[in-house]
């Protein structure tokens, strides 16, 4: 009889490893982004690339509400195209040049932290565009509850034409000089592809949880 219980627990276990990895369903992603187009068009392009992404893959879009730059661009891209659109913009920014009128739902919160709480909760993913200072503040917030496993939701980068390449070579120099950890470098997940980076993050599987969080060089 116990061997007969061995054996089961064994064929269990082969079963287990042989099943294959169960790719993500990502069904609305937070982009972060500039309100801004910058001075190539390869950015704008970008944007739109995304936008047919998500309508083409049944993909809703959280983001900051807005109507000019790389807000409006993604936003203009799924709403003509009846795609899910959420709209999540503080107070102080709901003005008339600002926010995106054709937005069905548009989320008015306090302030710029009450909305980063409110589009971690409508998210299973984040992605970055190419943007300024905030787009910069919110990328980093998630790679931080990130590592210390508060979320585990796949983070991409899009690097558009090398927009980001400095910023990679600061987290390498991180590394190297021992202020992160290779595991925490590697939740950030980047390609210059739309349809390789979605192909990474619904493959991503976030970094085992441990109880303790581990100094970076102990």
């Amino acid at each position: 009889m116990l061997f007969y219980t061995f054996l089961k627990a064994i064929h269990l276990f082969l079963q287990r490893i042989n099943q294959p990895n169960k790719l993500l369903k990502m069904k609305k992603i937070v982009v972060f982004c500039g309100s801004s187009l910058g001075f190539n068009p390869v950015y704008k392009d970008a944007a739109i690339e995304l936008g047919n992404y998500f309508i083409n893959n049944e993909i809703g879009l959280v983001y900051g509400g807005g109507k000019i730059g790389m807000m409006g661009m993604l936003s203009d891209t799924i709403v003509a195209k009846d795609g899910d659109v959420i709209g999540v913009i503080p107070k102080l920014l709901e003005k008339e040049e600002v926010i995106h009128s054709g937005v069905e739902e548009m989320i008015v919160c306090k302030n710029m932290s009450d909305r980063k709480v409110i589009m971690s909760k409508l998210a299973d993913g984040y992605i970055s565009l190419p943007g300024g200072f905030g787009t910069l503040d919110e990328l980093f917030e998630v790679l931080t509850l990130g590592q210390l496993h508060v979320e585990q939701k796949p983070i991409g980068l899009l690097n558009v034409n090398g927009f980001f390449d400095a910023i990679l070579l600061q987290l390498d120099k991180m590394v190297e000089e021992g202020y992160l950890k290779q595991t925490n470098r590697d939740i950030l997940l980047v390609d210059s592809s739309v349809n390789e980076l979605l192909h990474k993050m619904n493959n991503y599987k976030a970094p085992k949880i441990t109880h303790v969080i581990n100094k970076v060089v102990s």
